[in-house]
């Protein structure tokens, strides 16, 4: 059964409209965005095939474009321009004025040595 649990990010204020900043949870980096309609989406912020910040790619058409090699993810399905490739999304919203996110753990297989 996979867990999660509700995240308080702080004032929405702090993400810069159209744009993305990284925020810690759990000892994992997630990018949240913010489209210039106001839009929040979450993403973890790791990009699969280099490693980049996605968090500082440019974002735009409902996609995040890596600053390190041009790969874009959307960022409602976490889908990658390359095939096979994805991020984890996390459900995002606003409340009052707070920014929350829908967290849940990298699943982990345990395996009987």
């Amino acid at each position: 059964m996979e867990k999660s649990w509700r995240v308080s990010l702080g004032p929405i204020e702090k993400v810069p409209l159209g744009q993305g900043i990284c925020y810690r949870v759990e000892d994992e980096g997630v990018a949240v965005f913010r489209a210039r309609d106001g839009m929040v989406t979450a993403i973890e912020n790791r990009c699969p095939h280099a490693g980049g910040p996605l968090s500082e790619g440019i974002i735009g058409n409902g996609k995040v474009v890596c600053p390190l090699h041009g790969h874009q993810f959307d960022l409602k399905t976490g889908a990658g321009s390359a095939q096979n490739e994805s991020v984890r999304t996390f459900p995002a919203w606003v409340e009052k004025g707070i920014l929350f996110i829908e967290y849940r753990p990298i699943s982990v297989e345990l395996v009987k040595l």
